[in-house]
């Protein structure tokens, strides 16, 4: 099965679904993710989307370590 990761749900379902994602997400640059007070509270409105613009981390290479790591990205422009 192949797992879909849509960048515009909230990270903490993305998380929940797919709890490998905070591994690949820590590697990116998404530190605070591991905090799982962050998880729980910022992680309910926050995107990874919204996440990259406010650590600077292109959406390029994201995509691209997602994509690496066997996961189907969904980014549609909101």
């Amino acid at each position: 099965m192949t797992k879909v990761i849509d960048f515009n749900r909230p990270i903490k379902d993305v998380c929940e679904e797919y709890p490998e994602v905070i591994d690949i997400m820590k590697e990116l640059g998404f530190h605070r993710i591991a905090n799982p007070v962050m998880l729980k509270t910022v992680g309910r409105v926050m995107t990874i989307k919204k996440g990259a613009v406010m650590q600077q981390i292109p959406m390029e290479k994201i995509k691209e370590t997602f994509i690496h790591y066997g996961l189907k990205v969904i980014d549609k422009s909101v």
